[in-house]
């Protein structure tokens, strides 16, 4: 049973990987339909062509390698500076401008002339890249808000799941309580395992956040008021000042870093609990800050993904993952002993957090990726705006061909990343705490 619902969790997680590619591209489609851009090809995925089906001037086609998707529109790049396709060149880096501009134009009908790209006005332009993007965000947006505030996450509760016997600093390397040390200001109290606080000095408790932050802001007495057993009951407890663990601001510990704050000794409870609208923006808007500040250091995760590949290292938790590793993931959700409602919710947000990624890998402003076209468009406009001001004569288009041999350099490195992930993700895999 459980090989089989492996199985179907990762052909789910394939069907939410060609649906979000799908969904990115036809936000490039219509976009550029509706400024009157032409568009041969609109395909998901790569390599060989499994079906397709041409309606007006588009064929619409799914293809053998599900790791992407595209469409084709006339006329990307602008002609040469003389205004054709220039001539082949002996020199590499001219090739590769050369091959990029040709392909801008194949499949030119009569007509087309008034419906290339680059005819259009730059903030044009610029919606019909971000629009792939874009719908990656909303999709990942959506999904996130309905898991949150429709299922529910596991989080830290104001329930007591256990009380400390004594009081141990957090940097201790031991949780045992050593001879003659003095009872846990919650144990000293009456607080028990299964008591849910619902006031802390006469402020109602929303949540665990709050709670602890009341808890590390008091020393001497305080009052709690708890449930038990259907009853509520008042508690008196004198905090006391303790070595513990330092937060990072978004519910969970910034691991070896300590500071001195109110200790009342317990550890709360975890549970699924359904967010409000605001409590799901604030996990949201984490959930970006953290995918930026992963994007920033993927370089230096390259060493231990290396070593974790072909060496047998470690592989940690936050190591970057490709299809095949978070397909595997998607495996083990299904897998997973815990009700089919948190199975879903999991899968979801797996899904939705592939769209987050794509939608900020994608904003990176360099060639091949959407950002790159982008910011050419974006320079182009910079570059009018200034001649007109300065009464110059209109500089054109930006020719964004001319850095196709930085786009191939990227390419490159993005195809060697992209292999090292895959080897990582099928020799020392990621797996699910």
């Amino acid at each position: 049973m459980t090989t089989w619902m492996t199985i179907l969790g990762i052909v789910v997680f394939v069907v939410g990987l060609l649906f979000s590619i799908a969904w990115h591209e036809l936000g490039h489609l219509s976009t550029a339909k509706m400024f009157g851009i032409r568009v041969p090809q609109y395909m998901v995925g790569f390599g060989p062509t499994l079906f397709s089906r041409k309606k007006g001037d588009t064929e619409y086609g799914i293809k053998a390698v599900p790791l992407g998707g595209y469409i084709r529109m006339i006329g990307m790049f602008p002609p040469g500076d003389d205004g054709k396709l220039q001539a082949r060149s002996t020199s590499p880096f001219r090739g590769m401008i050369e091959d990029a501009r040709s392909a801008a134009f194949e499949e030119l009908q009569p007509g087309d002339e008034k419906r290339l790209f680059y005819t259009r006005k730059p903030w044009k332009r610029v919606i019909v890249m971000f629009a792939g993007p874009f719908m990656n965000l909303i999709l990942a947006v959506v999904i996130f808000m309905s898991v949150l505030m429709g299922f529910g996450i596991n989080t830290q509760t104001t329930q007591v799941g256990s009380v400390s016997e004594c009081v141990i600093s957090a940097a201790a390397k031991t949780d045992k309580c050593p001879a003659g040390a003095k009872d846990s200001p919650a144990k000293a109290a009456g607080l028990r395992a299964g008591d849910k606080i619902v006031s802390f000095n006469g402020h109602p408790v929303p949540d665990w956040g709050a709670l602890q932050q009341q808890i590390r802001d008091t020393t001497g007495p305080a009052t709690l008021v708890v449930e038990r057993h259907g009853a509520r009951k008042t508690l008196h407890a004198d905090l006391i000042e303790n070595k513990v663990a330092k937060t990072d601001g978004r519910g969970g510990y910034v691991p070896g870093e300590f500071v001195t704050a109110g200790f009342l000794g317990f550890t709360p409870a975890s549970g699924v609990v359904q967010q409000s609208f605001g409590q799901s923006v604030d996990r949201m808007g984490n959930m970006v800050e953290q995918g930026v500040s992963s994007l920033i250091n993927l370089p230096a995760k390259v060493p231990d993904l290396w070593d974790a590949a072909f060496n047998g290292g470690e592989r940690k938790q936050d190591s970057p993952m490709g299809v095949v590793g978070a397909a595997r993931v998607g495996g083990e959700v299904f897998s997973l002993d815990i009700p089919p409602e948190q199975r879903v919710a999991t899968m979801l947000f797996l899904v939705a957090g592939f769209n987050l990624s794509l939608f900020l890998f994608n904003m990176l402003p360099l060639l091949p990726l959407d950002g790159g076209h982008i910011a050419g468009a974006v320079w182009e406009s910079i570059r009018r705006a200034f001649a007109k001001i300065v009464r110059r004569p209109d500089p054109g288009p930006f020719d964004v061909a001319k850095l196709m041999p930085v786009a191939y350099v990227v390419a490159g490195i993005f195809i060697c990343f992209t292999l090292l992930v895959l080897v990582a993700d099928v020799v020392n895999p990621v797996k699910l705490t």
